[in-house]
């Protein structure tokens, strides 16, 4: 009686409907479509009669055959998924499996790039601000009992001062023996002072991942990523990458302007020869390089992509490096992730790690069992957490691109530059297409 009932229900009344996060894109010269649904990542291709089955889908009864299809192909959903988005930002908010600390040993750096959104400062971190650091690692440890601990070296240049890393990776990855987390760790540094003696003691702590930055060919890196008081860069941060065997896979990064978007495909080109020829893990990114006032004050010596060229790389970025099912925009939004510079200063965003002024506490103060009342600036803590979730903008609320930007960069919303909207927001489109290539081309 029961299954009978069941089954002279419809997909409606059993509470099936069409995702609201459902983008769809034509096909040149077929009748096809590719649908894309931005909450779990499936990126499908429709014949005709999927996408009217899919139109009326709430009219079919619970037991078509269709329903199997549209399910697995996460094109249907029987839940509210905005509401799911928004508790899902707040379970990671809170969520203590892991750890991440951004680490920088200084703040200093070799390079003067005009674009650069940070204040540089000198020196390195001291070893009572690393003791302070350390501790600060096993409080966060025993209060969070996480399973993982990563790190991200960062500066300044952290290169500058490898010693500081070693030193400190020891230290990790004792604490992290001893409380039963897995240890990894990576690192955002310009290249140049790479050595095989520096890349073999990176790979014995565990960094398994490096950031490099390569802004075009030659003449036009060097015009933007040189040395402090000028000098080029360009040919030794190849040589490194070409003749050094490197034990942790390289994102070469372009940020790209309006001076150098013309040679990225030469730059991707040139990157996938090095890796071929080195034998290195190397694979080419790509991202419009934002405003920001440090690079203002700067003069910052480019200009920025306008409005078509800026949609054309972020799609593509953004299309390449997707991930589904996200509640937070980044780890500021979440409890148990910080950034640290070199005096010890701890904040939720590595954006502000030179603005002492936006620091919410110390490594020697702040205990993640008494977050609030040991933050010397709890303001500057709980902000952050509290952007989780799209709850300021109604806008965001109503937008298909929910689910890819999930109210967008928290710094930004804080603090004067309000929210980002995805640049291609409204040439939907275009992303499906660009999703759908990136999905073939991870796929072979």
């Amino acid at each position: 009686m029961g299954d009978e009932q069941k089954g002279n229900r419809t997909l409606g009344e059993a509470g099936w409907h069409a995702s609201r996060y459902n983008v769809s894109a034509s096909i040149p010269d077929s009748t096809d479509i590719i649908v894309a649904n931005l909450t779990t990542g499936t990126c499908v291709r429709l014949n005709q009669m999927e996408q009217y089955l899919l139109s009326v889908v709430e009219e079919l009864d619970e037991n078509h055959p269709a329903a199997n299809l549209l399910r697995n192909k996460h094109l249907i959903a029987n839940c509210d998924e905005r509401a799911m988005i928004e508790a899902q930002g707040r379970l990671d908010a809170g969520q203590s499996h892991s750890i991440g600390l951004t680490i920088c040993p200084t703040m200093g750096c070799n390079f003067d790039c005009p674009y650069c959104f940070e204040n540089h400062g000198s020196g390195p971190m001291s070893e009572q601000i690393q003791d302070d650091v350390v501790a600060l690692a096993e409080r966060m440890l025993k209060a969070s009992r996480a399973r993982k601990f990563d790190v991200n070296w960062f500066g300044g240049e952290p290169l500058l001062y490898p010693q500081i890393i070693e030193s400190l990776s020891e230290r990790f990855m004792a604490l992290s023996e001893r409380y039963g987390a897995s240890y990894s760790a990576g690192i955002v540094t310009n290249g140049y002072l790479l050595t095989q003696e520096i890349a073999d003691m990176l790979g014995r702590v565990k960094v398994e991942g490096a950031l490099i930055t390569i802004d075009g060919i030659g003449a036009t890196h060097d015009a933007t990523r040189h040395l402090v008081g000028g000098g080029p860069t360009f040919d030794r941060i190849v040589s490194n990458l070409r003749t050094l065997r490197l034990p942790f896979k390289v994102q070469v990064r372009h940020n790209i302007h309006e001076g150098n978007f013309a040679e990225r495909d030469e730059l991707d080109a040139l990157v996938a020869q090095i890796a071929e020829e080195s034998g290195n893990v190397l694979f080419s990114d790509s991202a419009a390089i934002a405003d920001s006032d440090p690079a203002e004050q700067r003069g910052r010596q480019v200009d920025l992509l306008g409005d078509d060229t800026l949609g054309e790389t972020w799609r593509k970025h953004d299309a390449a490096n997707f991930t589904h099912g996200r509640g937070s925009f980044c780890c500021a939004n979440t409890f148990w992730s910080l950034g640290i510079d070199e005096k010890g200063n701890l904040h939720k965003c590595w954006e502000a790690v030179d603005k002492t002024e936006l620091s919410f506490g110390t490594a020697h103060d702040w205990d993640p069992d008494n977050p609030l009342e040991t933050a010397s600036n709890p303001d500057k803590f709980t902000c952050y957490l509290n952007t989780t979730g799209p709850v300021p903008y109604e806008a965001c609320k109503e937008c298909v691109f929910l689910p890819v930007c999930v109210g967008g960069c928290p710094f930004r919303r804080l603090f004067g530059k309000g929210r980002m909207c995805p640049p291609y927001k409204d040439d939907p489109e275009t992303f499906v297409r660009a999703l759908y290539e990136a999905r073939q081309k991870k796929e072979g």
